[in-house]
């Protein structure tokens, strides 16, 4: 469904950034039984609003076919589990929760962060639209609502489990079409000294790292800290502190309580929005140089790829991530160049990816089959990734990334060009 006006503001003055064509739902693999059959293709185009300054995409596509049944899962990082640790620890120490306190995850996925917080006693409950993913949670006990978060569920929930102190919202905002009612949900369930801890892919890396890749049909919006503000206000809710996390390519945790909490604002929120403010991220022209530079990339990789191609060097991917899919789509990328793709998540392994129909394969393939090059399409995890290759890298294999320019992991970016 093609977006008239803005989720936030609701004026209809939303001019393009960037046009990513018409692609495949990135997340929806396909089983080798699904890969002779049509796929559903949408268009994939980056919007802004003149008015509040949301960026977002101008389609909707219906939520029940992008989670229904889903296959990402947090327990396959190590990452995601270390940051959910330091959530625990944070939220523990700086707003002295107590073990009687109720903690709620809203898109809690396979339970993966809601663990250290169960493991220091609290009560903690889950609400995962994905039917196969709250299973997997409640394997491990933690208890899970299967539903999408709404106003509707916050308020059933809170008369069966009492308000909740603490509710985490993990990269689901940019998932959700009606924000306004997701965020009344939120206000809904708190406690009288409740806290809402929002994170969001941050705008402000999102522009200045070119993450283009982030463009996909699950994430509607893409959020600066003023955004989220001026969006709250609209429902008694005010920021009282933010917190940047290097999380999938540079995040923010925003935390907020209702209007005239008990908890004073850090100066954390203005130094955000000094920052935001200062990159221009407000203005047309930011954007015109990000579309200008996302085409730049996408052609210097493709020259890369190439440049290897005719050397006649092998290559293959890593990580069956959304945001490889979107890669792949912009730049054209299919199974003649990259003809597989690697990656730790059982769910992927096995599948072809949509769109281009790659094989997935698991990740230990990699120092099998030894390809020269590998392009890291989770680069986001690159570090962590590059760690648990580390016998491929011995047998002389490479990791090029594609963001914000392509360059060799472990070498200066523009010198790191083909020498092979």
């Amino acid at each position: 469904m093609s977006l008239p006006r803005c989720r936030v503001c609701d004026r209809s003055d939303l001019e393009l950034i960037l046009d990513l064509g018409r692609t495949a739902l990135a997340n929806r693999f396909l089983t080798p039984e699904m890969a002779a059959e049509h796929e559903p293709i949408y268009p994939l185009r980056l919007v802004r609003c003149d008015g509040c300054g949301l960026v977002q995409i101008d389609e909707t596509v219906p939520p029940e076919e992008l989670f229904g049944h889903y296959l990402y899962l947090s327990q396959t990082s190590d990452l995601v589990k270390l940051h959910a640790e330091h959530l625990a620890q944070h939220f523990t120490e700086r707003y002295g929760l107590v073990p009687s306190d109720l903690i709620l995850e809203v898109a809690s996925n396979d339970g993966t962060v809601l663990q250290p917080f169960r493991s220091r006693g609290y009560r903690v409950l889950g609400v995962e639209p994905a039917a196969n993913i709250a299973e997997m949670a409640r394997d491990v006990g933690i208890e899970t609502e299967c539903a999408f978060f709404s106003l509707a569920t916050a308020q059933r929930l809170r008369k069966t489990n009492g308000p909740a102190r603490l509710v985490l919202a993990r990269h689901v905002l940019a998932h959700v079409a009606d924000l306004h009612g997701l965020v009344q949900g939120l206000e809904h369930i708190l406690a009288p000294n409740g806290l809402v801890a929002v994170e969001v892919p941050h705008l402000l890396p999102f522009h200045r790292n070119l993450e283009y890749d982030t463009v996909y049909h699950e994430h509607l919006c893409y959020f600066s800290v003023g955004v989220i503000e001026t969006l709250f206000a609209q429902h008694g809710l005010e920021l009282i502190d933010v917190e940047e996390a290097p999380i999938h390519g540079g995040s923010v945790v925003v935390t907020a309580q209702r209007r005239s909490g008990p908890n004073f604002a850090r100066s954390s929120v203005e130094e955000i929005l000094y920052q935001e403010e200062d990159a221009g991220l407000h203005r047309a022209d930011a954007w015109a140089d990000f579309a200008a530079r996302a085409e730049e990339s996408r052609d210097r990789l493709n020259g890369e790829i190439a440049v290897l191609l005719e050397r006649g060097k092998r290559l293959a991917g890593y990580g069956a991530a959304a945001k490889g899919m979107t890669l792949l789509a912009y730049c054209g990328i299919d199974a003649r160049r990259v003809p597989y793709i690697v990656d730790k998540s059982p769910l992927k392994q096995g599948r072809f990816t949509p769109g281009h129909r790659i094989p997935v394969y698991e990740s230990e393939y990699l120092v099998h089959d030894r390809p020269d090059v590998v392009l890291l399409l989770a680069w986001n995890f690159a570090d962590e990734i590059v760690a648990q290759q580390a016998e491929y890298r011995k047998v002389g294999g490479r990791f090029l990334l594609p963001l914000p320019e392509p360059h060799y992991w472990g070498e200066a970016r523009r010198a790191a060009m083909v020498r092979m």
